[in-house]
């Protein structure tokens, strides 16, 4: 399978893709083709700068990732501008690449984020739900899911991964949520009842490759079963780093150090994987005790 990839040297980008069998020829669309290719030498991938040097007829499936980090800076209007117009653009462009295709792609599988939802507090969501509160992260997640279901008229089999908060060593939020703890200073953030649907970097990966060959459609929610609230999270974390959680963060303040983007640690989703558990996929680590520990035995605390 001959597969297009944007956003390949970002987290998610870079496990899967060193996931991914000989057996896939890759075409990563990647800014910097120098450092793409020091980081996948052993896989046979052809790196490109331009969507103009794609050969979209030879495209099997495209993967979008492509997205400036929602969680590394605070939220001016500036950075809210580069967080959507990064994400809006890039599927734009391959909309208007798979619109010239005399055989478009089979499959296109597109990034998006439990987000969507906006605050939810303790309801339950699966893929069905179609409640949100209108702010930021639905804005951003909202046009990039419409964007990406265009292609239904070229009958490509849309996938719109709803994903969860990804847990890595090797970057994302893990290692800022990690670093409190391992000073010492671990806190819970207000109450703790807020939740947290996320999902270990390697069930990441193979899900995608999972829907590569599926038949699945639509809004999937990348995440496990067992979203966690805040509390149990830090509880969890703070066992498996062997150091102390003592401390509240009351959320006004987490409020006053990070303006609206405290939105993401105040506020949460309790999603369900509900499609991907109808399909029969099996998560590798379900629970967070093993997922976190997974991901600290590999390295030094």
């Amino acid at each position: 399978m001959n597969i297009l990839i944007t956003g390949g040297s970002g987290l998610i980008g870079r496990a899967l893709i060193h996931k991914l069998t000989p057996s896939h020829q890759i075409i990563l669309l990647t800014r910097d083709v120098r450092r793409a290719q020091s980081l996948f030498q052993s896989k046979p991938i052809k790196c490109v700068s331009s969507l103009n040097d794609v050969d979209i007829d030879t495209v099997d499936a495209v993967i979008n990732l492509a997205g400036e980090s929602i969680g590394d800076k605070r939220w001016s209007q500036q950075q809210k501008d580069k967080i959507c117009h990064s994400r809006w653009q890039i599927t734009r462009d391959l909309n208007q690449l798979i619109d010239s295709a005399h055989r478009p792609p089979s499959v296109m599988i597109s990034g998006s984020a439990i987000g969507y939802y906006g605050r939810q507090n303790s309801q339950q969501i699966d893929e069905s739900f179609s409640k949100f509160n209108d702010e930021f992260t639905h804005e951003v997640c909202q046009e990039w899911e419409r964007l990406a279901f265009e292609n239904l008229k070229h009958d490509i089999r849309v996938c719109v991964l709803r994903t969860g908060i990804v847990l890595s060593a090797n970057g994302g939020a893990l290692p800022k949520m990690a670093l409190p703890f391992k000073l010492g200073v671990g806190a819970i953030i207000g109450d703790g009842q807020q939740y947290m649907s996320w999902i270990h970097i390697d069930d990441m990966a193979l899900l995608i490759i999972e829907l590569l060959d599926s038949e699945l459609s639509g809004v999937v929610h990348a995440t496990v079963p067992g979203a966690v609230t805040n509390q149990q999270f830090s509880h969890v974390l703070a066992k498996t780093l062997h150091r102390p959680c003592w401390f509240k963060l009351p959320t006004k303040l987490m409020t006053l150090l990070m303006g609206e983007q405290a939105d993401l640690v105040i506020y949460g989703q309790r999603v369900s994987p509900q499609k991907l558990l109808n399909h029969g996929f099996k998560f590798t680590y379900p629970e967070i005790d093993s997922a976190l520990e997974n991901i600290y035995s590999k390295t030094k605390c």
